[in-house]
């Protein structure tokens, strides 16, 4: 899985770029090599914002795109509650896929069997 980091209004560390690829590294276990994941932190500069540190996270999969935003006070924990939202929806997804294929093999064995009887 390919990971870019942006940053909005903010810098990004070296320290961010290493939490963000450690976090991720679950996901990229459960994802294709081909994935993008874009990871934009962005620092709202308003001082009637509560939680002005966003971590907003993009996942582009063959034919599908997760997203996931998460809010703090704290950038490191922004990241580590987008990355616990992004894993929820990969895990859904990979679900999803999963029964899809074990639903149609267990119609192709049944059509199978019912055409050679």
């Amino acid at each position: 899985m390919r990971i870019e980091v942006k940053g909005r209004h903010t810098s990004v560390t070296q320290a961010q770029q290493e939490q963000i690829e450690r976090r991720f590294r679950k996901i990229a276990r459960q994802v294709s090599e081909l994935a993008q994941l874009e990871v934009e932190l962005v620092e709202e500069h308003n001082p009637s914002i509560a939680e002005p540190q966003i971590a907003e996270a993009t996942l582009y999969l063959k034919g599908v795109t997760l997203r996931a935003r998460a809010t703090a006070t704290d950038m490191s924990h922004a990241i580590n509650c987008c990355e616990e939202q992004m894993f929820k929806q990969v895990k859904r997804h990979r679900d999803k896929r999963r029964k899809r294929r074990e639903t149609r093999a267990a119609q192709a064995a049944v059509y199978g069997a019912q055409a050679q009887a």
